[in-house]
Order: C-alpha cells, then structure tokens, then sequence
C-alpha cells in the first residue's frame, strides 16, 4: 500500500520558489489501477517520481509498503526500486546494442540473479509480451510498439508488486497503444499495482481512480467510467469530484 500525506516539492528558482506539487495527500491501495491527469506541467511526472523513489519530497511523509521512505538509504532505496517497483516510460530506454532479451534480463544482473535463472525468467518474461520470436533482435529492428512490450517485460522481470507508467502510449498508434494497455491491464489484473501517467481519458477511463492535477495540487478524483472529455475533468462543476470518492 501507498501513503503519501501533504506532499510538497518545492524547487529554488533565485528568489522565486516553484511549487511543482502541493499539499498532496492520496492512499493507493495493493492491486489497484490508478491514471494521473493533468496539463503540463501539473506534477503528473514529478508524483510518479516521488512515488518511484527517484526523487524526494521537499516536505510530507510517502509511507510505502509500511516503510517510511524519507528514512531509507540510498542503498535501500536502490534496493527498493530494484526489487518492488517497475518503471515503463513513454521514450522506452532500452539500450541499443543489447538484444530484446538481453534488455530484459538487465535488472537481474544487477540483482545478482545467476546465468542460467537470469536466461529463464527473461525468456518467460518476453513470451508473456508475445514477443518469444523476437527475442534475439536489437531495438532498431523492432517497432515502436514492440520496443514498448520489451519494456513493459523488463520492467515486470523482477516481480514488482509496484509498476509505474508514464505515457505508455504516448509514442504508439492506436493498435499497438491497444495492445500495451491489454498487457499493462492484464498484471493489474493479476495483483499488481498499476500507477498511468496519461493525457489520454481512453487510457484514463481503464483505471478504477482518475486523480486530476492542476498547479501541483489535486483538483478532484473520480471513478475511470466516469471520465469523459478534458474539458470535464477540469470544469469547476465536474461530475464525480473528489469528494464523492470521500
């Protein structure tokens, strides 16, 4: 489970402070499917972070699993972004001279997983994504949405019981978008807890909870059946606010 309480990031600009998110406070619960929203420059990006222990809150308390993060180690954080968290990202960052099943297999090595286990649990980790055939190519050779499917194995190949996206699709046409959103859907389905960044209310509308970020603050949640349009999100008078999830 995911607690997080009047979370604050606050950058020095000169004598000007930006407040990329303020007074942010949200539990998210083990195997739920939460969408972030928000304009640019909302926080959407800056939460996911803070969530995925790749940054750190100016102020506020992130509990994770029970574990007071802000007391953790670099080692132990490290150590919890190897082991409990997957991160899937828009531009898929997978390394060019490696082939598809070496990116995947990569998180293991550093996990000190051995050879021959290492080889096992990529290998079932990329025909899970459909992509068993494809195993041996590099990235070049694959299609954008083929790239992202590696990712989501690499990202999943450890276990996490956390995954994180951030515009998933944000680089895909509509079928291959289709196809990473069955699979990302699919382990949420399985008992993973799934986190989308997302300017899309189709990719929204899957998840059980929108949060809607405006000015690094949440302006409401609502249930994902009942996103519709943009502009209903951000109207003052949207149906299904926060407080209805109260």
């Amino acid at each position: 489970m995911i607690r997080l309480s009047k979370i604050w990031k606050t950058y020095e600009m000169g004598t000007q402070k930006l407040h990329a998110l303020q007074d942010v406070s949200t539990t998210i619960e083990q195997g739920e499917h939460l969408a972030i929203m928000g304009p640019s420059g909302s926080g959407k990006s800056t939460l996911l972070n803070i969530v995925g222990c790749l940054d750190q809150p100016t102020s506020g308390e992130y509990f994770l699993d029970g574990e007071d993060v802000a007391q953790l180690s670099d080692d132990d954080l490290a150590e919890v972004r190897l082991r409990k968290i997957g991160f899937v990202f828009q531009s898929f960052h997978l390394i060019p001279r490696l082939s598809a099943l070496a990116n995947v297999a990569l998180p293991m090595v550093f996990a000190g997983v051995p050879a021959a286990e290492r080889e096992e649990r990529a290998r079932e980790a990329i025909d899970s994504v459909g992509l068993a055939d494809w195993s041996d190519h590099k990235p070049a050779e694959l299609s954008g949405g083929q790239k992202q499917r590696v990712a989501v194995a690499r990202a999943v190949v450890m276990r996490p019981g956390l995954l994180l996206a951030d515009e998933p699709t944000g680089n895909l046409d509509s079928a291959s978008g289709r196809q990473v959103l069955d699979i990302l859907c699919g382990l949420n389905q399985q008992g993973i807890t799934l986190i989308t960044v997302t300017h899309d209310p189709n990719v929204a509308r899957l998840a059980e909870r929108v949060m809607v970020l405006t000015d690094g603050a949440i302006l409401r949640e609502v249930e994902g059946r009942k996103v519709s349009t943009l502009d209903d999100l951000f109207s003052p008078v949207a149906s299904g606010a926060r407080d209805e999830l109260a």
